[in-house]
């Protein structure tokens, strides 16, 4: 990620890799790249190496089955015992009200609140991040450090990026952060590999660097440090169970890893986003990351090793864009609604919806 004096995005590098293959893309929600046969050989090689338990780990909730359900147009939402955290940009005029709620900002010169109705899911206002044409790395986040850390955490947030979003094939990072011992001391530390002690992070987000080279943003990923990652940067959980870098050697994701068809989202339209990171058991594989878009399961990585100490959990999250080299075009993406709790939050009903 980045560190409170230079601010470079989770990873100030670019990240090279060989495709060995091209995957058709279709530009939409529901569009599926197919992996047939990598998703196969994953699943059997998860099948042979796994260390898990031959229990599955418990169902997801999907569409509104969540707190949303219970709170049309989200009113009322921060009330509710699961909820730590919710922010709809209502209550900010300008970029200099957001530490009302968010207490680490990075860049804050180029975010904006906008009152544009196209831009704006949900109320009167939503936060917009412009990275400038330029070639040199900015990041531009906002962050809430929990007052108690968590070994589960849910992120909720609507996201669109806007019509013509463009970046060449280098580090870029646009989505939810999650992370325990990012940042100690309050600056960030990448490059640094996790150990299973010192810290883990998982960012849902789209990687422009895809394998297939399916164009703008990317397809839809899990940005990950954990103590198996495969180098000094975090690696990159695909749907399918494609792994990057290495794309060839699948992850242990265990024998109840489902594979799912990657997805690569739509430019110039609202999607809702949520992700969740539950913490391992010490000596255990049951840590889990699960993400959904407006509502539908659309990967879960199941069987995993987060942490090696119980003291490790969640203690911060963020959304935000960084993009380490922006020459073709200024870029801009809005945030709207945004929340953290312990349980499936769900999509946002409409007020009437009641």
């Amino acid at each position: 990620m980045h560190d409170e004096m230079s601010a470079p995005g989770p990873d100030a590098h670019l990240r090279g890799f060989r495709a060995e293959k091209e995957v058709p893309v279709d530009a939409n929600l529901a569009a599926l790249v197919a992996v047939p046969t990598f998703a196969a050989v994953c699943l059997l090689i998860s099948l042979l190496t796994a260390r898990c338990g031959d229990s599955p780990p418990p169902p997801l909730p999907e569409g509104n089955r969540g707190i949303a359900a219970s709170y049309p147009g989200d009113t009322g939402i921060e009330n509710d015992p699961a909820v730590v955290f919710h922010a709809d940009f209502e209550d900010c005029r300008t970029s200099a009200d957001l530490p009302r709620k968010w207490d680490v900002i990075y860049n804050g010169e180029h975010l904006g609140i906008t009152e544009e109705a196209a831009d704006v899911h949900g109320g009167r206002r939503a936060l917009e991040i412009t990275i400038p044409k330029q070639e040199r790395p900015l990041s531009v986040d906002v962050h809430r450090t929990l007052a108690e850390t968590r070994e589960v955490l849910f992120l909720r947030f609507y996201t669109k990026f806007e019509k013509g979003f463009e970046v060449p094939r280098t580090s870029s990072h646009n989505g939810g952060t999650i992370s325990a011992g990012y940042y100690p001391g309050g600056r960030a530390t990448p490059g640094h590999r996790a150990d299973g002690r010192n810290k883990f992070l998982a960012s849902f987000e789209t990687e422009i660097a895809s394998p297939g080279s399916p164009g703008s943003p990317g397809l839809l990923n899990v940005y990950i440090y954990h103590p198996e990652q495969r180098g000094n940067y975090g690696d990159h959980f695909f749907p399918s169970g494609m792994v990057m870098p290495n794309t060839s050697l699948p992850h242990p994701f265990g024998p109840h890893f489902v594979p799912r068809s990657d997805v690569l989202p739509e430019v110039g339209r609202w999607y809702c986003f949520e992700y969740m990171v539950k913490a391992n058991t010490p000596g255990q594989r049951d840590g889990r990351v699960s993400c959904w878009v407006d509502g539908k399961l659309i990967a879960d990585f199941p069987n995993l090793r987060l942490r090696d100490t119980d003291a490790l959990k969640i203690d911060r999250f963020g959304v935000g864009l960084f993009i380490a080299n922006n020459p073709r075009r200024e870029n801009k993406k809005w945030y709207d609604d945004v929340v953290a709790a312990t349980s499936y939050i769900g999509p946002r009903l409409a007020p009437e919806s009641r």
